[in-house]
């Protein structure tokens, strides 16, 4: 999974790399209260191409894989990338929940942050988004484990709990407010000194 997350994190650099000004900042985000899980990876590829013209980029990771894609015309600083460059993507998700009494489930309310490199720079961006819901729990399995619960609007889904101990004190009718944060962060910076 780590392989194949590595991967598409890589292949994100296509959309992603040299963010330009994608700051659609609404308010800022609360930290989440409650449990959470939290993954992320990091991957390195060098720079082997650059077509100003067509404004093809092809990528190298570690493994020798290499990527190509079209930078958009949103990529202003695309003049300042140079074969051998470093480019370095970090990839993170967070999961956290939070157990209520009581409640109803809520739909997801999401913020979307971002920012880019000044021009003239090497290229870099960052963007994140957050979703909030609140799901209502319909069902729990202490045999499985399993929770079972339903989203505002009507659709259930089943999940297996990786601790069983934290169901004690969890209830049919109980509210679970979960925050999904994921982040995509983009950086090149110049060949290393031979």
């Amino acid at each position: 999974m780590k392989s194949f997350r590595a991967s598409m994190t890589a292949v994100c650099v296509a959309g992603a790399l040299f963010l330009a000004n994608v700051a659609q900042a609404q308010a800022p985000a609360a930290a989440p209260k409650g449990e959470g899980v939290i993954a992320s990876v990091d991957v390195t590829a060098t720079v082997m191409k650059v077509d100003q013209k067509t404004r093809e980029v092809t990528l190298k990771k570690e493994d020798g894989q290499e990527y190509s894609f079209v930078a958009s015309d949103d990529v202003k600083n695309l003049a300042q990338v140079k074969p051998g460059d470093i480019v370095t993507v970090t990839y993170a998700e967070a999961l956290a929940y939070e157990v209520k009494k009581g409640g109803a489930a809520i739909a997801p309310a999401t913020a979307v942050a971002g920012g880019s490199a000044e021009p003239g720079m090497k290229p870099k961006g960052a963007i994140a988004r957050q979703t909030t819901v609140t799901v209502l729990i319909t069902a729990i399995d202490p045999k499985v484990p399993s929770v079972t619960f339903q989203g505002p609007k009507g659709n259930t889904r089943t999940i297996k709990v990786l601790h069983p101990e934290k169901l004690q004190g969890v209830n049919v009718g109980d509210t679970v407010e979960i925050t999904y944060t994921e982040a995509l962060a983009v950086k090149v910076e110049e060949a290393p000194k031979k």
